[in-house]
């Protein structure tokens, strides 16, 4: 290599290493913390853990009486009936038909009109008294959980409304802020956030894992950048220090490899020629782990989306091919106290959906798979598989190539534990996977018990599944399962990281402090030696 060339790539390094090893280490050690705590958030079965259980005594109204004492009598994405806003039962309705695949999932966060579901009046704003009122009943369901003779409902502070803060960037919030903020003093000092459009509860963060929030998720995705001036550039400024990291690993690894003695040592017997034990550290460590390095900062690239590199353009699913028109309500249904009674105790919440052109209710518990029941008879109800199979080939206008039935976890369809940033979400076994012959080569992943559209990967999507999920969290299932081996092998890639990292950050200090005295004495020579006018 060229003198020239080589001394451009001991400068790049440097300069670069001396600004973005302490990022480094500050990316190794927040990046063990979400390992085990993650970026708050109420998964679907702390969701429904929280709600009290629904009363088949309690005077609700039909579903037909409440939408028309509502005003509402266009078709709707969903339905859902439950104690979630203000410890009252309400119908959670969303105008429009189905769209796309994820329909579903998008009613429970955007445009819910909340309804009084024993006066059929529109809850239009959520103001102090529901907001606590929700987090009462939030409460009262984790204190009935507790042994005999604990303490009772824990006092309430109301803590004003945010629009964002530290907590809540979560885009999935959007649609629910003002956010009302509520402190329970229960044993985990539990911080609610309230939905200022529905009345739910739409957060919780016990204190343990707000503090350690700090020390992971928030400083790991620079979220000190949003909510103030810098919030635009955020992204912009994520992908730069990102692509800067890459350069300074793969700078760092050809630096190191070229001054490694592959053959003869160095006249100290040693095969790094550095003297000083923090630079013999800094060396080896980065020979050892720059791959494992360079792997973490290109795949935390990846999982900005740079460029829209995985962003698709395929066209949304035909999802009127499974539910056979739009939700609508003519009184002909079942009354809530007959699906209560038929579904058992336990209920927290029904969901009316459309299956197969008929009405069906999923009855919601608070742990396990819905029950589904006959929207007009209350009876239990099982999707015919051959209708079933009918209807999912008609979710794309291209060929169903094949069904392939799931009864376990692939490298495609699994489960992460709740707190990680995939995990928490609703994964439930036997699944199928519809496989399509269009150009997007389209999955589209379905749960023939309920009729449910749980996912659609596309090419794009796998392809980011790979270059960031498994890059950056190793979530491959031969490891997942075989835990802590895990852990043990991330610890092991996270502290050799760091130890490169940490003596990178006091190398860069130590050469800027003693650039800066020299330059210093420099100029004290300068002003002893001028002239005497």
């Amino acid at each position: 290599m060229p003198i020239a060339a080589k001394r451009m790539l001991f400068l790049t390094h440097r300069w670069l290493g001396i600004v973005l090893c302490a990022f480094f280490a500050m990316w190794f050690a927040s990046g063990v913390v979400m390992m085990y705590v993650g970026y708050p958030k109420l998964t679907e079965a702390e969701r429904l853990a929280h709600l009290p259980p629904l009363d088949a005594s309690v005077p609700l109204l039909a579903p037909a009486q409440a939408l028309h004492l509502a005003g509402i009598d266009t078709p709707l994405l969903s339905l859902r009936l439950a104690i979630a806003s203000g410890g009252q039962p309400v119908y959670l309705a969303v105008e429009g038909a189905h769209s796309d695949g994820h329909g579903v999932e998008r009613a429970r966060t955007a445009g819910t009109i909340a309804i009084d579901a024993l006066t059929g009046a529109r809850l239009a704003q959520v103001d102090r008294s529901r907001a606590l009122a929700s987090a009462a009943a939030y409460a009262r369901t984790a204190a009935s959980g507790r042994p005999p003779g604990t303490a009772a409902l824990p006092a309430l502070h109301y803590l004003g409304t945010i629009d964002e803060d530290a907590l809540t960037h979560t885009r999935s919030l959007d649609p629910h802020r003002p956010l009302h903020r509520v402190q329970l003093d229960d044993e985990d000092h539990t911080l609610l956030y309230v939905s200022g459009l529905t009345g739910e509860v739409v957060r919780d963060a016990p204190r343990v894992e707000r503090l350690w929030n700090y020390a992971g998720a928030w400083i790991h995705w620079l979220y000190p950048l949003r909510g103030n001036v810098f919030d635009r550039y955020w992204a912009d400024i994520v992908n730069a220090l990102s692509i800067a990291g890459i350069a300074v690993a793969l700078t760092g690894t050809v630096v190191g490899l070229l001054r490694w003695r592959f053959g003869r040592p160095y006249r100290d017997g040693s095969r790094s020629p550095y003297p000083s034990a923090l630079m013999k550290w800094h060396h080896v460590a980065g020979l050892l782990f720059a791959a494992a390095t360079l792997t973490w900062i290109f795949s935390g690239l990846m999982s900005m989306n740079p460029w829209r590199l995985f962003s698709s353009d395929a066209p949304a699913l035909r999802t009127a091919a499974l539910h056979g028109g739009p939700l609508r309500f003519d009184g002909s249904e079942a009354h809530p106290a007959a699906l209560l009674q038929a579904a058992g105790p336990g209920a927290r919440e029904l969901r009316w959906v459309r299956n197969l052109g008929a009405l069906s209710v999923q009855v919601r518990s608070a742990a396990g798979r819905p029950a589904l029941l006959d929207g007009h008879t209350a009876l239990a109800r099982t999707l015919p598989i051959d209708a079933l199979r009918g209807a999912a080939a008609g979710l794309m206008p291209d060929k169903l190539l094949r069904i392939d039935v799931l009864h376990d976890y692939d490298l495609y369809y699994y489960d992460r534990a709740p707190h990680t940033m995939t995990g928490g979400g609703d994964k439930p076994l036997p699944v199928w996977r519809l496989v399509f012959a269009d150009r997007d080569r389209i999955w589209v992943h379905l749960d023939p018990h309920t009729g449910a559209v749980l996912d659609r990967l596309d090419k794009r999507r796998r392809t980011s599944r790979w270059l960031f999920s498994m890059l950056h969290s190793w979530d491959w299932l031969p490891l997942l399962q075989r835990r802590p081996l895990w852990d043990l092998l991330l610890l092991t890639l996270a502290a050799g990281g760091a130890v490169m990292s940490i003596t990178g950050v006091v190398i860069g200090w130590r050469r800027l402090r003693r650039q800066r005295r020299q330059a210093r004495q420099g100029r004290q020579r300068r002003r002893g030696s001028a002239p005497i006018q």
